[in-house]
């Protein structure tokens, strides 16, 4: 990984000739015509966006286009969660393949982490593998969903089991965009921010502690840190390990609990994936503690944060019970990350120290989640 100075910090994922581009600056849409043009095979390009983004970046974006003579054409999904489904996906492939696309079209996904994965996963199918560009406009996605390649949609049975390792040719994090994010969006990004200080960072978490709010308010000199910090730390996981076979496995912390949460709210926005993951982080150390692997005093702290930034760190707070531990554990049980039957989760021995734990115990698991709500 490498960075320069200036307004517009550039980051490199080194995976050889897949390797790509961070971008992360203001004003990145109004320029993105520039930068993606370059790594155009045809100078053909279909946005795919929702609701959401398009009255606020679709025409910005389209203009920066035109300016360098690339044709382009738009689909505008419904936005949330409930869209990134096989229903939702068999009509988006069929709206970009009416566009009479080639193998050298480029798909640019405009907008949060659905429209980066399910418009990623489409770039893997459609023609069996077609370039894409994403330009995420969330902070939870400029700082993790949109780096490292993860596209997917989520099933009936559970979240993301339908997806693909598919990288994309350029990510541009234009850090404008947040300005227009509610305060709920801007906190349940803010959950992965603080993921990377729990996994390996505890000098970042410490600093997080202090500096929190100032990221959640957008003071441009923490938020800029904040989301730099976390996309060096991303790109340089995905580019040592990135098919998750070692290290990348700890990007999911929090996540299968967080998982299982979104299954059991029905993947609505009764519970932000941002929110599912705060959560899924106060279970993984409160989880921890009960095997004795971590300490109360880190647990309480990981919770007293999270708490301050606003986000969920009880199974109240999301509307669940104790009754709901046994569907929590069988959601868990169709994680993708099971591996012969066993549940794998992401645990900490202490802030900036968290490893694999592959065989968790189901009936422990419900035990603790019963006493948890």
């Amino acid at each position: 990984m490498s960075a320069k100075a200036g307004p517009t910090e550039r980051l490199r994922v080194e995976l050889g000739d897949r390797g790509y581009d961070i971008l992360i600056g203001p004003g990145l849409i109004a320029g993105a015509g520039a930068e993606i043009l370059p790594l155009m095979r045809r100078r053909q390009a279909v946005i795919i966006t929702d609701e959401a983004v398009a009255p606020h970046y679709l025409a910005p974006l389209r203009a920066s286009l035109e300016e360098h003579g690339i044709t382009h054409h738009a689909v505008i999904l419904p936005s949330g969660e409930a869209t990134k489904d096989l229903a939702h996906f068999g009509r988006l492939v069929d709206e970009v393949l009416a566009c009479g696309i080639e193998r050298g079209t480029m798909l640019v996904a405009l907008g949060g982490g659905v429209v980066g994965d399910i418009a990623g996963f489409a770039a893997a199918t459609l023609l069996r593998g077609i370039d894409f560009v994403q330009i995420p406009t969330t902070l939870l996605a400029q700082v993790d969903s949109s780096v490292g390649g993860k596209t997917a949609i989520n099933t009936r049975a559970g979240k993301n089991l339908l997806g693909a390792f598919y990288q994309p040719r350029l990510v541009l994090a234009d850090t404008g965009t947040l300005a227009t994010l509610p305060s709920r969006e801007l906190r349940a990004g803010y959950a992965e921010i603080v993921k990377y200080g729990l996994i390996r960072d505890a000098v970042f978490f410490e600093w997080l502690e202090s500096h929190g709010a100032a990221v959640c308010n957008l003071e441009p000199a923490a938020a800029a840190h904040a989301i730099l910090t976390s996309c060096r730390m991303k790109g340089a996981i995905v580019a040592a390990d990135e098919r998750e076979e070692g290290d990348r496995a700890l990007l999911n912390f929090g996540h299968t609990f967080g998982h299982a949460l979104e299954a059991e709210t029905g993947f609505s926005d009764a519970l932000l994936h941002g929110e599912a993951v705060a959560l899924g982080m106060v279970l993984a150390f409160d989880f921890a503690v009960r095997l004795g692997i971590a300490t109360g005093q880190d647990a309480h702290r990981v919770r007293r944060h999270l708490a301050a930034a606003g986000l969920p760190t009880g199974l109240n707070a999301v509307g669940l019970s104790a009754n709901a531990a046994g569907r929590l554990v069988a959601h868990m049980g169709k994680d993708k990350k099971v591996r012969d039957g066993r549940i794998t989760l992401i645990l900490p021995r202490s802030i900036g120290d968290a490893f694999v734990m592959r065989d968790a115990s189901a009936g422990a698991l419900r035990d603790f989640l019963e006493k948890a709500a």
